[in-house]
């Protein structure tokens, strides 16, 4: 049965918020193809190309076939690092269909987190964009010694939809592997299914109030955990989205307004831009048929939340994901300006928020302590299993390492993480990678990273240098070269450099105290 108000099946409902059993994504995707088989879903705001709902179950099914060929069965580990387009897309939901396991790697990532993802996930293809904007993908696959390399970015494999076998029937078998860094050096895999990927994408959905008629877009690589987030809301409210291969202003706007964006962000750096676009010209609306901003990732200073709606005349809604759980909680239309503002939103239902003390003990509302999470949308575990074991308690609870509190009324408000890492918009960047790579640069004597705040950002790369005596001062860029040479992706290199004659440290183990470095430097 069909909601005739947005269109979404009842077994969808169903499997997305645990009444029933949980679809898989291939399911949403069938189910949606025979509903609204002629309505686009994808758009891509560069070259104008459309597909349909009808065309992305077809044409992924011919995909699959043509990966089956290939020597791709369910549970075959494949690893893609593809830009924002349809047939990146394409060959997501072919693996889909598949049942095979699928580890998205972001595109600007290079040989040292490539290379990581690809050994850890054990990878038997390797889907790459060949030369894109400048680097050589495919080459780098060859460096890293990868299986099974194939480039997707035009071309994807095509075969005879009638030899695949039956598509997979458990929506609760791990088929995902997402990387984050972290608080280690290392990135950690993420393991998700196609109900947590379900969950987090229609409790965002439903959180935002969307519908047929809207039209959203992705202007963030969909290798990112908010790719399925995003792909799970269209299947299941039958609307398209816009998609930015490359994104920025003010070159992207044309895209945003030829097709009459409706829904639209990222993160605090998205809105920020959008601002900064809109003071060029206040008189005339930016995007004028933009009803709604939305984001995470990054926090969210209540003055852009102001600005947003003063400015651009339009809602903007925040929440509160990470790549263990892509939904946690959202704003939404329907909150006061207050709520909006100065929190995270509400938990879904489903989603159960525990504010503790370290050790595990539960604290009333209003009280600070460590945010842990338990809910359908929230992953599997990891790779390794000792990190599983570290990051779960006896309850059966995420520990996020993120502090805050929840009000009266249930919404959430973040305070700080007690994690060292930073999250430039919307990417984590380990601190301890970082600094573990400048202690071997010649005229470092010792180094902290840290996160700053900034308005377009949500924070900045500092590194604070401690140099040696009779030490030639080191510049930024001389500082960036050195860690582009050294393979560091370009996300995570420092915007700012301090020089200090000491680190201020502790008098115990002479740790060094980065919360001083903070305030100095905020």
């Amino acid at each position: 049965m069909t909601d005739s108000a947005t269109g979404t099946t009842d077994t969808a409902k169903a499997g997305a918020t645990g009444l029933g059993r949980a679809p898989t994504l291939w399911e949403l995707v069938a189910r949606r193809a025979a509903l609204t088989p002629g309505t686009p879903v994808l758009i891509e705001a560069e070259t104008g190309r459309t597909l349909t709902f009808g065309g992305l179950r077809d044409r992924a099914e011919q995909v699959a076939a043509g990966l089956y060929e290939r020597g791709v069965r369910p549970g075959t580990v494949v690893a893609w690092q593809l830009p924002t387009r349809i047939e990146t897309v394409l060959l997501s939901v072919a693996l889909a269909r598949l049942g095979a396991v699928q580890s998205p790697v972001i595109p600007f990532y290079r040989d040292r987190e490539t290379g990581f993802a690809l050994r850890e996930s054990k990878a038997e293809f390797f889907a790459v964009p060949g030369k894109w904007r400048g680097f050589d993908h495919t080459a780098m696959a060859r460096r890293l010694g990868a299986r099974g390399v194939f480039e997707a970015y035009g071309e994807l494999p095509g075969g005879d939809p009638e030899l695949l076998p039956p598509p997979p029937g458990d929506g609760t078998a791990v088929r995902w592997i997402y990387w984050t860094s972290g608080t280690t050096s290392d990135p950690k895999g993420v393991l998700h299914t196609d109900r947590s990927l379900i969950a987090g994408g229609s409790c965002l959905a439903h959180a935002l109030h969307l519908s047929a008629a809207d039209v959203g877009s992705i202007a963030f690589p969909y290798a990112h955990i908010g790719g399925p987030d995003y792909l799970v809301m269209l299947l299941l409210y039958g609307f398209p989205a816009v998609l930015f291969e490359k994104f920025a202003l003010p070159g992207s706007l044309d895209g945003y307004r030829r097709h009459g964006v409706t829904v639209a962000g990222g993160s605090t750096a998205f809105y920020s831009m959008f601002l900064a676009e809109q003071r060029k010209d206040p008189a005339r609306p930016l995007i004028p048929s933009l009803r709604l901003l939305a984001g995470g990732g990054a926090p969210k200073p209540p003055e852009i939340y102001h600005a947003v709606v003063r400015e651009l005349g339009c809602q903007l809604t925040h929440g509160y994901g990470m790549t263990e759980v892509p939904m946690i909680t959202m704003g939404s239309p329907d909150d006061t300006p207050e709520q909006l503002a100065t929190t995270e939103g509400r938990p879904p239902a489903g989603m159960s928020v525990r504010i503790t003390t370290p050790d595990g003990r539960p604290l009333p509302a209003g009280t600070d302590g460590e945010v842990r999470l338990r809910g359908e949308a929230v992953c599997r575990g990891y790779l390794d299993p000792a990190q599983t074991a570290e990051a779960f308690d006896a309850d059966g609870y995420l520990v996020t390492g993120d502090l805050g509190h929840l009000t009266a009324d249930g919404h959430l408000v973040l305070t700080g993480r007690s994690k060292d890492v930073i999250i430039r918009k919307g990417e984590n960047v380990s601190a301890k990678e970082i600094e573990d790579l400048l202690a071997r640069l010649p005229g470092v004597g010792d180094a902290a990273v840290i996160g700053l705040p900034d308005p377009e950002r949500g924070e900045r790369v500092c590194a604070v240098v401690e140099q040696p005596p009779g030490a030639d001062p080191l510049t930024l860029p001389a500082v960036t070269a050195y860690l582009r040479a050294e393979g560091l992706a370009t996300h995570k290199l420092p915007e700012q450099l301090e020089l200090v004659e000491a680190l201020p440290r502790n008098d115990t183990l002479r740790k060094v105290l980065k919360y001083k470095l903070r305030e100095r430097y905020a």
